[in-house]
């Protein structure tokens, strides 16, 4: 999709492993709908320190998470062209992977899916909820040819 710009940011020592921008670029792209307008979409990559704060500061969790997520589009900036920002904390990923008996490539994949979709409104509050996000996310993720995540 060439209306979207993928900004990346690396805000930590350098991952085990960072997904080629290509990859990041290709797993947003089949999660959002067409874009009629040149929109941006931020991937801050960051240690547990600036995960914990944001965490704490924006969702009062004081402990570091995989993924953050801030949506622009329901903000009355319509004339902003930003989708939102995508806060990945990699080490926590990492663990996530390797407890999990999961491909880091295919978990990065994963984790980027479920934030774009949070950036378009999408939940996990309520079980109703969560079975939707999940089903896409599912849906999503074997399209782009990786396994469910929610062996």
């Amino acid at each position: 999709m060439k209306n979207l710009v993928l900004n990346i940011q690396i805000a930590c020592s350098t991952p085990k492993y960072l997904p080629k921008k290509k990859d990041i670029y290709n797993w947003i792209n089949a999660t959002i709908p067409s874009l009629k307008y040149k929109k941006s979409i931020t991937l801050r990559v960051v240690n547990k320190k600036e995960s914990s704060e944001l965490n704490f500061k924006y969702r009062g969790k004081k402990n570091p998470t995989n993924i953050l997520s801030f949506s622009f589009l329901e903000t009355n900036l319509n004339h902003i062209p930003l989708i939102g920002d995508l806060v990945i904390c990699a080490e926590i990923l990492e663990n996530e992977a390797y407890y999990q008996k999961k491909k880091i490539k295919e978990h990065w994949a994963h984790i980027i899916i479920h934030g774009t979709l949070h950036l378009f409104g999408y939940d996990h509050v309520s079980n109703h909820q969560k079975k939707i996000m999940e089903n896409l996310e599912k849906k999503i993720m074997m399209s782009l040819g990786y396994c469910n995540p929610y062996f």
